[in-house]
């Protein structure tokens, strides 16, 4: 899969090395060239700028600070049409670090930039701290990481159910792109958590009567 990246902060990092390493085409794309060729190069990427990111992908992640999110679609061509049609991850957070309050008003980041650009847009990998996905795979007590994520799209949603299983996550299409208005307010809680010094490993895993009477079957030792 061909995968552009607009960003080249930590999660860009991440998750572009995790799927790269699983042979995946990843191109990065970033406002400074020089940030952008550094990461490509450290994860055995193309770089480009943030328009050829979203030009030349079948996924467009966008892996930005939410503040930034407008001017970095300007800049990757939104406007112009450049994410009309295409799959988004949107992975961003509306989230401000004094109350830890959603700031997307009455909809979800994930819907406005849908709106704003055409895309397909599917909300994902937001619940999670960098560290967490650097896990390869990612498990906690014997457990696979279960991913919600949710989109209009159908062909969308499968394409990222596939990415997060590229991860050693379990995927799980919790509805349509509203939503992410629960996902990001989700997120908001997490964050608040992290803020206040808990483990950067903090999650809210899924956990079915069938995954416990598996996991004591197994014997499965508590682990991250």
């Amino acid at each position: 899969m061909k995968i552009g990246i607009l960003g080249t902060g930590t999660m860009a990092r991440t998750l572009g090395g995790r799927w790269a390493a699983a042979g995946h085409d990843v191109l990065v794309g970033g406002r400074s060239a020089a940030k952008a060729q550094q990461l490509a190069t450290a994860l055995g990427a193309r770089s480009g700028s943030l328009a050829d990111a979203a030009q030349a992908a079948d996924v467009t992640l966008l892996a930005v600070a939410y503040t930034a999110v407008p001017d970095v679609l300007d800049a990757a061509g939104a406007g112009r049409g450049a994410l009309t049609g295409k799959v988004v991850v949107d992975c961003t957070n509306p989230v401000e670090l004094t109350g830890f309050s959603v700031t997307s008003g009455a909809t979800s980041l994930a819907e406005q930039i849908q709106q704003r650009t055409g895309a397909r847009v599917v909300k994902a990998f937001n619940l999670c701290e960098a560290k967490v996905w650097q896990l390869d795979p990612p498990t906690f007590d014997g457990r696979p990481l279960v991913v919600p994520f949710c989109g209009d799209d159908e062909q969308a949603r499968a394409a990222v159910g596939a990415l997060i299983e590229d991860l050693g996550c379990a995927p799980l299409a919790v509805g349509d792109v509203t939503y992410a208005r629960h996902l990001e307010a989700m997120a908001a809680l997490v964050i608040s958590l992290l803020f206040r010094g808990h483990d950067p490993y903090t999650v809210f895993n899924l956990v079915t009567a069938a995954d416990e009477a598996r996991g004591k079957a197994a014997g499965a030792p508590a682990q991250r």
